[in-house]
């Protein structure tokens, strides 16, 4: 038999019929084969979807950048806080982190390499070039043997920060392919609404980053603090998407950024999306030689060692 034969039309209405019936069961095996097809593509996307997500940005590394020559505070990494280094609080307290796998001080300077080594800290040199905390953090991912997908950057000036913030920062960076930076704030004291110091934050109903400023933000029209509103301090800790922690320091500077002098602002005036978490937390960052005082009081006050 010609094996082309069930496609050749017949003047007989019998040899009609027989034909129209075989195309239809050849047409219903061809669709059902089809979808079968995409159900068994359909699945596995999904199953290689969900493996690409479960392992989206699951990398992390924390960096702490500490430099010796600040203009406000020289040797501020250095200084002790109840008997300990401020660096060394702050690297006690990074490690306890559930979501970061590694853990590293980068610094220019000789004596806080010392120092942190000496107390088994691991440490990564970096050059006296570096214009700010992420540019530092960007060196320092360089020279890791090992590859990440967020970089932590946590201010070394914050001995007391919670563990849970810095989790906090990394599952929303995790949460939010849309963005390329997360940072935290928590509520502004009414006695910080003017301090220089104090970054003030204001953001979107989606939780993204609108602007940040050393001034009171929102001003209203009196010029004073409004104590219903509720005010936002910017925490230090920010994280980053390790891709975009390549190209930041090739971002030319904008104007925003020097103007308020804040690393950040480059980021949100080049387009990028910046997500921000609320946490309750009570900020006690140094920033003068004073601050160490009131915070090794605070200490005191609570039995904190």
């Amino acid at each position: 038999m010609n094996p082309m034969s069930i496609c050749t039309s017949s003047s007989s209405s019998s040899s009609g019929s027989s034909s129209s019936s075989s195309y239809s069961t050849a047409k219903a095996w061809i669709v059902h084969g089809i979808v079968a097809g995409v159900a068994v593509a359909a699945a596995i996307g999904a199953r290689a979807y969900l493996g690409r997500a479960a392992k989206f940005r699951s990398r992390v590394v924390g960096i702490i950048p500490a430099r010796f020559a600040s203009s406000r505070f020289q040797g501020k990494p250095l200084v002790p806080i109840l008997g300990k280094p401020m660096i060394q609080r702050t690297w006690e307290r990074a490690k306890l982190a559930a979501s970061l796998d590694h853990v590293v001080v980068a610094t220019d300077d000789e004596k806080i390499a010392e120092c942190c080594r000496g107390f088994g800290a691991d440490v990564i040199m970096t050059s006296e070039s570096c214009r700010n905390g992420t540019e530092r953090c960007n060196e320092a991912l360089q020279k890791l043997d090992k590859k990440y997908d967020i970089v932590v950057n946590i201010q070394g000036d914050e001995p007391l920060i919670e563990p849970e913030i810095i989790d906090g920062v990394v599952k929303a960076l995790q949460a939010a392919p849309d963005a390329v930076f997360s940072t935290a704030v928590t509520s502004l004291k009414p006695e910080d609404a003017f301090d220089p110091n104090r970054v003030k934050c204001v953001v979107d109903n989606r939780g993204y980053a609108i602007y940040f400023s050393r001034g009171l933000i929102p001003h209203n029209k009196s010029g004073k603090v409004n104590p219903k509103f509720p005010y936002l301090l910017h925490l230090g800790i920010q994280s980053y998407d390790s891709k975009f922690l390549k190209i930041y320091p090739e971002l030319q500077p904008t104007p925003l950024q020097l103007e308020e002098d804040l690393e950040q602002l480059k980021v949100l005036e080049n387009g990028y999306k910046m997500k921000v978490i609320k946490v309750d937390h009570e900020s006690h960052g140094v920033d003068t030689p004073e601050d160490v005082q009131k915070i090794e009081s605070y200490m005191l006050e609570r039995n904190l060692s």
